[in-house]
């Protein structure tokens, strides 16, 4: 078409970048490719986005996906130098991720000076969460000095995938639970549309228990290892971003196919990774339950929640009590996207494949003013964002 525009989006994180070319009129993939490292030293962020920039034809714009919004980015928002000025400073709650985005934008810059570029934000989708489950129980002068407050995360991915329930179900489901599941795992409770609340906190460390972080744990056992053991702030902050998760406790690995096939060949450690990791997700998710007053649907998504037909298994065999049925053959062989509940299950359980990036597409659209996609289209991609 000769009208067709085409759209670089920008998917920065700490030790990876994906990118791909989507045509902004039928969401259809042109280009894509990723990159993964084990450190930043050297700039790595922008060394391997130039790399692959001058692999990519020339587009129309650039949409980047950015971890943290704070309180002033409720949508996506065309970058300018207080835009990129603000997304620095939030750099300080997203450490291993606002500066990697910055790194795409100072790139993309230095490539296509010309060219506009939105930022897309995980915090954006969850920013209308009641008061009740957006504040913590501080000191108030605490919560209004430094704005301390739930912001929450994985929002381009659970908004695309309460799109694409609706679409599967052929209307707006009032109780979903979305379980995001990949190098950083959340659950979020979305009543007609709409976040109410999420596992993720201030910063994207809270929550279930993760590849690498620890997820959710006591405070008082953080101030015990500082104050009585010696600890200093750099030492946890390593520990419970780097260290934790799934392999700090199977000393395995932070792969959960690794993980699972250690436990079933007898590692304990990774056994009890494995048990640990499934009693977090389905209390959280038991909880979100109670906030929705039920449960319509059910959203598996991301690496491990795609890729995972053991840990959807355990996961829905403690929830039964609520109707939900898994279907054993579906979930063990299908493929995103799919409806893997049994046709006498009163939930649904939805297997949705993460596209954050037509999530980022659909916001560049909208703030450059172009028309919405004639016909919404859907393809698998590999490499779904964790």
């Amino acid at each position: 078409m000769a009208d067709s525009r085409s759209v670089l989006i920008v998917n920065m994180g700490s030790s990876s970048l994906k990118w791909v070319v989507l045509d902004a009129t039928t969401e259809q993939v042109l280009q894509d490719g990723d990159a993964h490292w084990q450190s930043t030293t050297g700039g790595r962020h922008a060394e391997e986005l130039t790399t692959a920039l001058s692999r990519v034809r020339r587009v129309d714009a650039v949409g980047h996906r950015v971890v943290h919004g704070g309180l002033r980015f409720r949508e996506g928002v065309l970058i300018d130098d207080a835009v990129r000025q603000e997304i620095d400073r939030l750099a300080t709650l997203a450490p291993l991720h606002n500066p990697a985005a910055l790194a795409g934008i100072d790139a993309v810059s230095a490539r296509f000076p010309d060219l506009p570029q939105v930022a897309a934000f995980d915090t954006a989708f969850h920013r209308d969460m009641p008061e009740s489950a957006a504040t913590y129980p501080l000191p108030w002068d605490w919560t209004t000095r430094w704005q301390l407050r739930r912001f929450g995360f994985h929002g381009l991915s659970v908004s695309y995938a309460t799109e694409r329930a609706e679409a599967m179900l052929g209307h707006v489901p009032d109780r979903l639970v979305v379980c995001h599941l990949g190098a950083g795992c959340s659950v979020s409770a979305v009543q007609r549309g709409r976040s109410i609340a999420t596992s993720m906190g201030f910063t994207p460390l809270e929550g279930l228990m993760m590849v690498q972080r620890s997820g959710s744990i006591d405070p008082g056992l953080l101030l015990y290892l500082l104050t009585q053991q010696g600890l200093q702030p750099a030492d946890l902050d390593k520990a419970l971003n780097a260290d934790s998760g799934l392999l700090g406790v199977s000393g395995v690995s932070a792969n959960m196919r690794d993980v699972l096939t250690a436990a079933a060949a007898g590692n304990q450690r990774a056994q009890l990774a494995r048990d640990m990791f499934v009693h977090r997700l389905v209390a959280t998710i038991g909880g979100m339950v109670a906030l929705l007053n039920g449960l319509d649907a059910l959203v598996f998504t991301a690496g491990i929640g795609e890729r995972s037909p053991q840990i959807r298994e355990l996961t829905c065999t403690a929830l039964q009590y609520l109707g939900l049925v898994l279907d054993p053959v579906v979930n063990s062989t299908g493929a995103p996207d799919a409806n893997i509940a049994r046709s006498d299950s009163t939930v649904q359980v939805l297997l949705i494949a993460a596209r954050e990036d037509l999530a980022v597409l659909r916001q560049v659209t909208r703030v450059l003013g172009w028309p919405p996609p004639q016909s919404p289209a859907w393809q698998p991609r590999q490499g779904s964002q964790g």
